[in-house]
């Protein structure tokens, strides 16, 4: 049982927990109910937020969709109104460019090309909106006048300052100085560089703006007549510097070389050998009346036409690469072909007309003018390569000029080659024209100087014969790898044995026609003399050049022949001598004993031998002392061995007489001794003596 005291006890405590409970329940309630009209406060004052916002975008999204509507139309009007100035711009174009227009582009390219960049933009914007429009004719007549004036300036420019290339630059270009060792390439400036800078720009607006090809016709014609008058200024310069002294002068070699004062003159293909060449053709010229004078033009002629050849070349490959940067790539080669064809056909023509030249010549029989054939001939071959590369990608007929120009010159050359060997054959036996003291005709120094030119022209003389198909005359075995399908692919060997065969038959016609020649002279030992003095002439002329090389090609020993020749002739002379040591002989003379008395008879015979010998001798030595053998060896030889063997004949005819009494005047038979006999062989062959 629980005390009564703790159970009151007990009792206030749970009566005191319940009252601060209630009380706190109180408060909460308290504070709820404010929270609940907080919370409406607060949702009241939210709504009454939320409709205001409501109320405010629905003001405000019409007003920010105005504006929107507004700045599209302030774009749109900026845009009308740039479109406006713009197209408004197009009208005034006429009358803006109207003063640069008819001033022209003269030194103000760049201004001049803007404005005409601004009248084809008005040209175009009238053709696509207002084709109609009196404007459109206006700006479209302005721009064809702007292009006028531009072809214009074109031209002025292109004939102001294309002018000819002076002859002492070409001479430095094609590089005529042999002298020096290394030959610095010489650049042709045609133009000066802001001129063509002008230049390349007009031609590339006429070209993508201009749609005009006019302008290309227009540069040809113009650099076509300076290339020619480049050419005909070098060959003016070069009589006038051949005439005058001889020497063609160049400044820029003679930069290079201060310690000379002077240049030699300029050398060509067979220059070193062309006092030869002038030497032989002065005999001819004299033979057939042509005058030394007209023989030094010639030569000058030649050298000018070969520095010409080798100008063009040089002075075409300069005009293509000027072109190059000019004209449009797919009409470079055509424009070139039309530029370099005036020059290349006076070229051609002056070629023409050397062949022409020497065709006549050969005519009238005057086989010295083939010499003006060989050296043009030679270059223009040595030239062709580089010749064919030039002309790359030009017209058919224009790459043929030069190659007909090279068979026209071997054509006529052979002509000339074979009717050469024919006249050496067939030349008359003039008494008149034979020398009295045998010496060497003229016929035969002749022939042997014309061969010895082609010494220097092998090759082009060997492919001259070749080219006329020559093999079958001479009957010599076409071997299928030295031929192809044209003359000029003959192998260097077979030409060389082609000339060589070709020059056996001109030494084989000399020989006959020296034979046929000899038979004019009455006394054989004088035709002997006259045989040995040609033959020895022609051995010795062989022996000290080439040519006995050349002719052993196709003849073995060809000196073997000819000394047997020469000591036939000599024989053949010696004999001569006989009519004069057979009196020295003891044929049909009696025996006679030393000391015995001789009959009249006897004594006469000894007289006449003395007599024989003594009419003999003289008669020959006073004859033989007229005649001539130039070779001075030969000579000796001939004279050692005619007194060797009529010395020693004399001698030996003296001591069998010489104690037999045959004569009461012994001085008057015995009228020389041996060593006056000597002396009198020893003057033979000296027309001084």
């Amino acid at each position: 049982m629980i005390p009564t005291e703790d159970a009151s006890a007990r009792k206030r405590e749970i009566e005191e927990k319940l009252k601060q409970e209630q009380d706190t329940l109180s408060f909460i309630r308290d504070n709820l109910e404010k929270s609940n009209q907080l919370t409406k406060g607060m949702v009241s004052i939210l709504s009454s937020f939320e409709t205001r916002l409501v109320h405010l975008e629905e003001r405000i999204i019409p007003v920010h969709k105005q504006t929107e509507n507004l700045q599209r139309l302030q774009e749109n009007v900026d845009k009308t109104l740039s479109c406006l100035d713009h197209v408004i711009s197009y009208y005034h174009v006429a009358k803006e460019t109207d003063k640069i227009i008819k001033e022209g582009p003269a030194g103000r390219l760049d201004e001049y090309l803007a404005c005409i960049a601004k009248i084809q933009k008005a040209v175009e914007y009238f053709q696509d909106n207002n084709p109609d429009s009196p404007e459109l004719n206006t700006v479209k007549a302005r721009f064809e006048k702007g292009k006028e004036l531009l072809e214009a300036e074109f031209r002025s420019l292109l004939t102001r300052y294309s002018k000819p290339v002076p002859p002492i630059l070409i001479l430095d270009a094609i590089g005529v100085d042999d002298d020096l060792e290394v030959q610095e390439e010489v650049t042709l400036e045609h133009l000066p560089e802001a001129v063509l800078q002008d230049i390349i720009c007009i031609a590339g607006w006429l070209v993508e703006y201009g749609r005009n090809q006019d302008f290309m016709n227009v540069y040809y014609q113009i650099r076509s007549s300076q290339l020619d008058r480049s050419i005909k200024g070098l060959k003016e310069h070069f009589r006038k510097s051949s005439s005058s002294s001889g020497v063609l002068y160049s400044p820029a070699v003679q930069n290079k070389r201060k310690d000379t004062p002077t240049k030699k003159p300029p050398k060509r293909p067979g220059h070193d050998h062309d006092l030869r060449v002038k030497h032989l053709t002065d005999v001819l010229n004299e033979k057939h009346g042509v005058t030394a004078g007209k023989d030094d033009m010639l030569d000058i002629e030649i050298d000018s036409y070969i520095h010409c050849i080798s100008a063009f070349v040089k002075l075409a490959q300069s005009e293509y690469s000027l072109l190059t940067e000019i004209i449009p790539e797919h009409h470079q080669k055509k424009t070139f072909d039309s530029l370099i064809q005036e020059a290349l056909d006076n070229l051609m023509l002056e070629g023409e007309s050397i062949v022409s030249a020497a065709r006549r010549a050969i005519m009238r029989h005057d086989y010295s003018a083939v010499l003006t054939i060989f050296p043009i001939l030679r270059h223009l071959k040595q030239t062709k390569p580089e010749f064919d590369s030039t002309l790359q990608g030009t017209a058919a007929s224009t790459k043929n000029k030069l190659p007909a120009l090279i068979t026209s010159m071997e054509t006529i050359g052979a002509k000339a080659l074979e009717e050469f060997a024919d006249s050496i054959k067939n030349d008359p036996d003039k008494e008149y024209n034979m020398p009295k003291d045998g010496t060497v005709h003229e016929l035969t120094s002749n022939a042997i100087l014309f061969l010895q030119q082609l010494l220097d022209f092998q090759e082009t003389a060997g492919a001259m014969l070749a080219s006329q198909v020559l093999g079958d005359t001479y009957n010599i075995p076409l071997d299928p790898r030295e031929t192809s399908s044209s003359a000029s692919s003959y192998s260097s060997e077979f030409s060389r044995r082609l000339l060589s065969t070709y020059i056996c038959k001109v030494l084989g016609n000399l020989q006959l026609n020296l034979l046929s020649k000899s038979k004019v002279y009455e006394d054989p030992a004088l035709s002997a003399i006259f045989l040995h003095n040609n033959y020895n002439y022609t051995l010795k002329s062989l022996e000290k050049s080439e040519l006995i090389q050349l002719v052993a090609v196709t003849q073995k020993k060809p000196e073997n022949v000819y000394r047997e020749l020469i000591e036939r002739e000599i024989q053949t002379y010696q004999r001569s001598w006989l009519r004069v040591t057979e009196y020295l002989t003891d044929r049909n003379m009696p025996p006679f004993q030393q000391g015995a008395k001789l009959k009249d008879k006897e004594r006469q015979m000894i007289k006449d031998k003395f007599k024989g010998f003594n009419d003999g001798l003289e008669e020959l030595c006073k004859i033989q002392k007229g005649w001539a053998i130039p070779d001075k060896e030969q000579r000796d030889a001939i004279r050692q061995a005619q007194k060797k063997v009529v010395s020693q004949a004399y001698r030996d005819f003296l001591s069998r007489y010489a104690n037999i009494s045959f004569t009461k005047n012994p001085e008057k038979y015995n009228k020389y001794r041996p060593e006056q006999v000597e002396e009198m062989i020893e003057k033979l062959f000296d027309t001084s003596a």
